[in-house]
């Protein structure tokens, strides 16, 4: 195919995109914040301005790059910055330990670093001095020569240097062996979301869109959708329940996006201290199983304004939908449900032998099509394990009912989601077991009313150790931050084994988990 050929049928990049829409509507408000309101056409300009000063810093595609910020709208301009020069995009939880982000940068072979100046300046030098291949630091306000903010300002667009089979993101995920996974994501999945998303997220026709969860997770795909639609976001810094009905009712909020802890916090406070948040039209949820219970009571306080999605890192976000109207209390048991396949996509309930499962036979959730991740990164083995018979195994056990709903039951992988976070029970376990007094250590989800499953520890100690609960989960919070610290921890003399000779962790969550349908929350 001719040059001219190639550059008729190019399709859009996910930077292509948040610039086509930001042109649309340049007088409209992007951002909200704490601080004052951001223009569409100040946004784009504010992408371009910090584009050319990374590229002036020595950033081209191919290259990885790293951040590390709160919500901000600088944050999410420098994403964008740096995928439209072609370059690899990593987030960097701002929750997450050094030791955390000095793995992910080295795997990542990371050659910038992006950083908050005033909350993660010195983070980013200490992680930066960990690193083979020393990358450099810029910084998002920093008034140096290394203010990416700093910069000129410009009159020209957002480059457009990306194709569409290049990687935009590369996500990491933890992992069971311990090693975390680059997920690597191209522009094309990165734009299929965001088509998935417009068509099937229920979005009200003004939008204003308040965003509590951290633009490093799922929040970065939100925004480019609201865009899209002439929306508006406000910022919070996080989630609070008394600050999220403030906000709700001074910017009179139709949108928002909540994992189910947030909502079961959010229903306990309004149980309390009732307010007005009639202006919500779309609440969006997901990244974890909700209780079908809790469910019913927030529909009895929102009404029908509920839109699910399900989805991983593999596969972003837009795998099924349980819509508005399918959250039908005439139904409850659809309530369990996690919503129809998208028809852009091939979903399916597999057997062991990767053949199609019948009407509520359960086997592992499969998926193919435009979505899916490219596989993960300089890990052919399991990619290939992961994409064997030409589908993406997501290691979520369901099924399909009679009119296509899928149900998810259980995980083939050791997975705990706490809050909406995945918290792999190896790296916790790793981590407590780098203490001294600890000889031996399990770490199971169970199911917990705020967080949907909460991280356990069973422990055994070495000989005449006398250390605390307390002590063990400030030892894991230190190594690995406070999501995977766990909510509870029990001492036992000796942990269960199977008949080879491995943890059995199966009976310990069967005192919690018991004879529930499911074994997620």
């Amino acid at each position: 195919m001719t040059a001219q050929l190639t550059d008729l049928y190019r399709r859009p990049t996910f930077p292509d995109m948040v610039s086509r829409s930001l042109q649309l509507e340049p007088d409209r408000v992007a951002f909200i914040t704490a601080t004052g309101e951001m223009s569409y056409e100040q946004l784009r300009r504010l992408i371009a301005r910090i584009a050319f000063a990374m590229q002036d810093a020595g950033v081209k595609s191919g290259d990885g790059v790293a951040m590390v910020a709160p919500n901000r709208p600088e944050a999410f301009a420098t994403l964008i910055a740096a995928m439209s020069l072609g370059a690899r995009y990593t987030p960097l939880h701002p929750m997450g330990s050094l030791a955390d982000h000095v793995a992910v940068c080295a795997d990542a072979e990371i050659t910038t670093i992006v950083a908050d100046w005033s909350r993660y300046g010195e983070h980013a030098a200490a992680l930066a001095a960990d690193l083979e291949l020393r990358p450099q630091v810029l910084h998002i306000g920093g008034g140096s020569s290394s203010d990416v903010l700093a910069g000129p300002d410009t009159d020209e667009p957002i480059p457009a240097l990306a194709r569409e089979s290049d990687i935009g993101m590369l996500g990491y995920t933890g992992g069971t062996t311990g090693r975390p996974k680059g997920v690597m994501l191209p522009h094309r999945s990165l734009v299929t979301h965001l088509h998935l998303a417009l068509a099937h997220w229920q979005l009200p026709t003004e939008i204003r869109f308040l965003g509590t969860t951290p633009l490093t997770h799922a929040l970065a795909g939100v925004v480019p959708t609201v865009l899209h639609q002439g929306g508006s976001m406000v910022l919070a810094k996080g989630f609070n329940p008394v600050e999220f009905c403030e906000a709700v009712q001074r910017h009179r909020i139709t949108a928002t996006m909540l994992v189910p802890s947030m909502i079961y916090v959010l229903l306990d406070h309004l149980a309390e201290h009732p307010a007005d948040l009639s202006s919500l039209q779309t609440i969006l949820y997901g990244s974890a199983p909700m209780s079908p219970d809790r469910l019913e009571q927030a529909l009895d306080v929102f009404g029908p304004v509920f839109v699910q999605f399900f989805g991983q890192s593999e596969a972003p976000n837009s795998v099924t939908a349980l819509r508005k109207e399918d959250h039908d209390l005439g139904r409850p048991e659809r309530l369990a449900s996690c919503g129809k396949p998208h028809p852009t996509l091939d979903v399916a309930v597999l057997n062991d032998d990767d053949q199609p499962c019948g009407v509520g036979e359960r086997g592992e959730v499969c998926v193919r099509g435009p979505l899916v991740m490219d596989g993960y990164w300089k890990q052919p083995e399991v990619t290939a394990e992961t994409f064997r018979n030409g589908w993406l195994h997501t290691g979520d056990v369901g099924y399909f009912d009679a009119d296509n709903f899928l149900y998810l039951t259980d995980r083939k992988k050791d997975l705990v989601i706490s809050g909406g976070f995945n918290v792999y029970p190896r790296e916790v376990e790793d981590a407590m077991a780098t203490h001294p007094a600890v000889a031996g250590a399990a770490v199971i989800g169970v199911p917990d009313p705020k967080w949907g499953e909460a991280v356990m520890a069973f422990v055994v100690r070495t000989p005449g150790a006398t250390v605390t609960p307390e002590e063990l989960i400030a030892h894991v919070r230190e190594l690995k931050g406070p999501v995977h610290a766990p909510k509870r921890l029990e001492f036992m003399d000796a942990l269960p084994l199977t008949g080879l000779g491995k943890i059995d962790k199966k009976q310990l969550r069967a005192r919690f988990w018991g004879d529930r349908d499911r074994a997620v929350n």
